[in-house]
């Protein structure tokens, strides 16, 4: 989306001053342990222990230090697993 660069920031709609961020609320990912314990609404220190349990292994890509995580597929395998957990 191309926006003209003379308008004003005042008239642009929401998506327009969105894409001026790169701001996206459909974002499939997130970024961290700090995104990780956003995702299973817990602290960082459980979410560090269940990315170590390896439970989550296929929803997450990891490059040294930087941890990208699909957030559909972590919460699905992390209701696999405590639905798994529940039935024994």
């Amino acid at each position: 989306m191309e926006i003209d660069k003379t308008r004003k920031i005042s008239d642009l709609t929401v998506e327009e001053f969105q894409s001026l961020f790169n701001i996206n609320p459909n974002q499939e990912y997130e970024y961290g342990l700090k995104g990780l314990a956003k995702i299973l609404s817990c602290s960082r220190s459980k979410a560090s222990q269940v990315k170590s349990s390896g439970i989550l292994d296929d929803a997450i890509s990891q490059n040294g230090g930087h941890i990208m995580i699909d957030k559909k597929l972590a919460l699905e395998l992390y209701h696999q697993h405590s639905s798994k957990r529940k039935k024994k």
